[in-house]
């Protein structure tokens, strides 16, 4: 017989798959707003924790939103219902609407945003990109390699189609082509270097900065920003479904659906 979680059943569930230990240390992942005896019945996936996102979920008799982005961050100094978070933070209140968010401690695990993003672009022999101290297993970004090598032009009209774009940012590409990508949800810049290092063809990641561009660039390494939203929203919605077969696996009767109609906070003018 399956049995209806409560807040608390949900937030030690999801500890057991992506323990907050293994967060970066200014992240803030976790309960953000709720109850922990409150019972679940249904589970939002979205992003971000926004006012809308909590309007959404109340319209589905959703009791909890489970973000991506921490709702809580940086620490609060004051609360205005009129502003963020406070709005969100009200209306979720108001409905009694729990808010829960698996942010770096979800990118860093098994299973969990690089891992997803791994699966999706298809790499054989994925392993961890920069890896955890003491810890081989986790750590941020993927790196493995393609079925077939593909010219990277092929290679930018599939990252587009399996993410829903219709355009990305380019750097470097100094190889005609492509065989062992890097992959990492939501800004991963910084790790140019590294995956030169570790011998990537490619780096797909966002919030991809003029410096970085340029250091690809010159290593003769082909860099495509897929932007933040895009790199993060796919993967976290192919945990979502992960998470709803864990969950029934688990003897737990909870719904568990993906927030489709979320929109980039960033549009082309």
């Amino acid at each position: 017989m399956c049995m209806v979680p409560k807040l608390e059943d949900i937030i030690a569930f999801l500890e057991r798959i992506a323990p907050t230990a293994t967060a970066e240390d200014w992240d803030n992942p976790g309960l953000q707003v709720g109850d922990p005896s409150q019972e679940i019945r249904r589970i939002l996936m979205t992003l971000d924790p926004t006012i809308e996102a909590v309007q959404e979920a109340r319209n589905r008799d959703a009791g909890l939103v489970l973000s991506h982005h921490p709702l809580i961050f940086p620490s609060l100094s004051s609360l205005n219902r009129e502003l963020p978070p406070g709005d969100v933070i009200y209306e979720a209140c108001k409905s009694g609407i729990a808010i829960v968010s698996a942010h770096t401690n979800l990118d860093m695990v098994q299973g969990g945003i690089n891992d997803m993003l791994a699966s999706l672009f298809r790499l054989a022999g994925a392993e961890v990109l920069k890896k955890a101290e003491g810890a081989a297993d986790t750590g941020l970004g993927r790196i493995g390699d393609l079925q077939e090598s593909m010219p990277l032009p092929h290679f930018t009209e599939r990252i587009k189609t399996l993410l829903g774009l219709e355009f990305v940012r380019m750097s470097g590409g100094g190889r005609e082509r492509i065989k062992r990508v890097a992959v990492v949800g939501g800004s991963g810049g910084s790790l140019v270097s590294l995956a030169f290092a570790m011998g990537a063809d490619v780096l797909v990641t966002g919030d991809v900065g003029h410096h970085d561009a340029l250091r690809a660039e010159r290593l003769g390494m082909a860099l495509i920003d897929a932007g933040h939203f895009h790199t993060e929203k796919k993967a976290f919605s192919l945990f979502g479904d992960r998470l709803r077969d864990l969950l029934i696996g688990d003897g737990w009767d909870v719904a568990v659906e993906n927030w489709q109609e979320e929109s980039n906070p960033l549009k082309w003018g």
